[in-house]
């Protein structure tokens, strides 16, 4: 929405890290199967990323509407949600795996599942793989074949091009991995078309362009955990300058993508309104930020998180509008 681990060798600091997380886990019960129950089933829930899956999930749904020009089959939109869940827990318990040596330096990362040890990592890479083989059979025997495939592939693609290859080479990490998080919008219109139409297209473009203004705000945040490590996210490599400029660059065209529904013959006068309001807005906050960052500003004075935070209630309006706009035609 993989499998080999891809180790690296953390920057200066790395060792004071080590021996932190590796004093945590002093402190735990010896075996995974020591821990109890109800903590060892909170921590492979966390495996799964279930906060992330909310986004993608709200990106899913809407399309499926849209698709549908109403409300379509309401069994069909659970089983697409079930087997979206799965494949992109799937792929986040992949990147767990697969990033654990670096989740163990970094302060965000810290209390995930194997850094603690509350799942050992064979545990993980089982789990892994059942969620990614069950979500594919699920997809494919109650969704459609062409719904699994690309489910199938998104996953590949998180796990793969991005966690494997991209994540700790380039600092375009999250433009390019961001490709595994659009196609939940190919997803949720195949599910029920058995087919991908240019409105999917042009969804799949408004998430690309997201990804990268929504997660740089946060890079900038937490860009000392990411120097530690030695991965080369923008803001660890780049002056906030560079980044805000970035930032500003990519909101323009992700606005200006989001009002092509309209012209192609998607969605009307209702959706339109919420993508230039919402729009607007963001690109306010956008350009604020890089006012910020070009008069030097950094620390909490920055405000970067304002546009991370915003960028979410963003993605859900726009989105909510997507689903409302067949409605009102």
């Amino acid at each position: 929405m993989c499998v080999t681990a891809v180790e690296s060798r953390p920057a200066g600091g790395g060792t004071a890290h080590a021996h932190k997380a590796e004093g945590k886990r002093s402190q735990l019960p010896r075996s995974p199967g020591d821990r109890p129950f109800g903590a060892r089933v909170k921590a492979f829930v966390a495996l799964t990323k279930p906060r992330v899956i909310e986004l993608l999930l709200m990106t899913t749904v809407p399309v499926m509407f849209l698709a549908a020009k109403g409300v379509p089959d309401l069994w069909l939109v659970l089983e697409t949600c079930v087997g979206g869940y799965l494949s992109a827990g799937g792929a986040a318990a992949f990147n767990m795996y697969l990033d654990r040596d670096i989740d163990a330096l970094m302060d965000r990362t810290s209390q995930r599942p194997l850094v603690t040890g509350m799942v050992s990592p064979r545990e993980c890479l089982v789990f892994a793989t059942a969620l990614a083989v069950g979500s594919t059979a699920w997809f494919w025997f109650l969704v459609n074949p062409l719904s699994a495939m690309l489910s199938l592939g998104a996953l590949l693609f998180y796990v793969v091009v991005y966690t494997m290859i991209l994540k700790r080479r380039t600092s375009q990490n999250i433009v390019w991995g961001g490709i595994a998080g659009c196609m939940p919008v190919f997803i949720g219109w195949s599910s029920v078309t058995n087919s991908v139409s240019w409105a999917s297209f042009v969804l799949f473009l408004v998430i690309f362009f997201w990804t990268p203004p929504h997660y740089w705000p946060l890079s900038m945040k937490v860009k000392d955990d990411y120097e530690r490590v030695g991965v080369p996210m923008l803001p660890a490599v780049a002056g906030n300058k560079v980044v805000a400029r970035q930032i500003v660059a990519y909101s323009w065209v992700m606005v200006a993508v989001s009002l092509l529904l309209q012209p192609l013959g998607y969605t009307g006068w209702f959706y339109t309104a919420v993508a230039l309001v919402c729009g607007a807005l963001w690109l306010k906050e956008a350009h604020g930020l890089q006012s910020r960052a070009k008069a030097g500003i950094t620390g909490a004075k920055l405000k970067e998180m304002r546009l991370f935070h915003w960028s979410i209630t963003y993605v859900s309006l726009l989105f909510v509008a997507v689903a409302v706009d067949p409605f009102l035609r």
